[in-house]
Parts: structure tokens; sequence; C-alpha cells
């Protein structure tokens, strides 16, 4: 299913680029079309090499949540785009972007992971019971842990990479690299959260349930970025259409 699942949002990112002519990340609607599909493409590829029990179910929850968001409230008709985004910047920009997204949305649902189980694992009485039996399936705290540092390091890589080319793709289109637009910004600060959890994981021995909360405030920062400055900010990045 999960396999059906991605294979329906690969086509339904190929049709709408065929349907507005250009690469579909260039409103809010098109980005979590986008971004979903690659959260699940990145799911597919660990569970490939790691099988994860119930990792699934987190991401594909939230994929299922965003794409049902994406129809019915950030919908709008395929069309064309400013003249600031007819670039292949746009293609390099978004969608390392997005790549990184995603990898920080199957991240974070390990982190989730990862804390119920070292509850677990410390006897919590919230999770005990054989209601919460399924957790005992799941990988001991430590390598759910040491998953998530791994999938963040790569997110952070690309991360960077979008705010390296975000500053060349303004100069190309308004003449400076950085504007202290609102998206900008909130792109910047998402960078230093990450850049703090790793910096504090690695040498501040920052490990267990404090790293795994540090991965979910980032996460939280880049569902922000994404929506709370497109939808309620205005700046020179508002091409949401909403």
């Amino acid at each position: 299913m999960t396999y059906l699942g991605l294979l329906f949002g690969v086509v339904a990112v190929v049709l709408r680029g065929i349907a507005a002519g250009r690469w579909p990340t260039a409103n809010m609607y098109e980005f979590t079309l986008v971004g979903s599909t690659m959260a699940i493409a990145v799911l597919v590829l660990v569970q490939r090499r790691n099988q994860i029990p119930f990792l699934g179910v987190l991401v594909t929850g939230a994929a299922a949540l965003a794409l049902f968001l994406g129809v019915n409230v950030f919908y709008i008709r395929a069309e064309g785009v400013q003249p600031a985004l007819q670039s292949y910047w746009l293609i390099i920009h978004v969608g390392v972007a997005i790549t990184s997204s995603g990898i920080f949305a199957v991240a974070a649902a390990t982190s989730v992971l990862q804390l119920m189980r070292a509850r677990r694992e410390a006897g919590s009485t919230r999770l005990a019971g054989r209601r919460w039996g399924w957790i005992d399936t799941v990988p001991d705290s430590r390598s759910l842990e040491a998953l998530s540092f791994r999938l963040n390091a790569i997110g952070f890589v690309l991360w960077t990479f979008t705010l390296i080319a975000g500053s060349i793709w303004a100069e190309h289109a308004w003449g400076r690299y950085w504007g202290w637009d609102p998206k900008e910004i909130g792109t910047f600060v998402v960078w230093v959260v990450y850049a703090a959890y790793l910096h504090a994981r690695t040498t501040r021995g920052w490990a267990g349930s404090r790293a795994a909360y540090f991965v979910l405030v980032g996460f939280t920062a880049v569902i922000a970025n994404f929506t709370v400055i497109n939808l309620f900010v205005t700046g020179r990045h508002s091409y949401s259409g909403i």
C-alpha cells in the first residue's frame, strides 16, 4: 500500500507539472503535494534498510493529513508563475527544500517512536500493559535515536544548500543576497535550530529524550515556516495564492 501511495503521488506530481507547464512547486498546494510524496519516498528508502514497525503509520498518516489540507484548503488551479519564479532556480532551490523537509518529517516520526519506546523501557505506567505491547516490536530507543540523527544530519546539509541557493536566486531576481524577508528569516531560524541540535548531540552529549524533543522543535519550525509565514505574513515569498 505504501508503494502504491508513492506511485499515485508521483503520478499526481507529474500531471500537475504537465497541467501547469512548469516544475510544480510554485505555491502551497504544489509544495504540499510534492513534499508529501517526498516524505513517502524517504520512508520507503529507510524501510528498505531498516524495517521499523509503525514508522510508516506516523509518516503516511502525516502525509494523508497534509494532502487533505492541500486539496481542501491550499488548492488553486494550475497556472503560470510570477516573473521572479521563472527560473531554473525554482527546481534547485525549492526542490532541495522539499527534499530536506521530507527527510526532516521521517526523522521527526522516528523521534516520536523513540520517545514512546524510551518511556516503555523505563516502565512508564502510561505505556504499560498489553494495550501498548506493540511498542515492544519497535527497535530500542538508542537505535531510533541514531537513525533520527543520521536523517537530520542529511536534511541539515540539504537545508544549508537551500539557504545558499535561495541567496543566489535572490541576487539574480532582486539584486541582493539577503533582505530579511520573513521567509528568509524563517528558513534561517530552521537552520539555526537544527544546527544547535546537531551541535548539542555531537559535542554536548545531548542524547535520549532531550535530543528527541529538540528534533520535534526543529520540525515544528519547518511546519511553521511553511504555514504561518506563507498564510499570515506578507513578503516577497508570498506565493501561496490563497
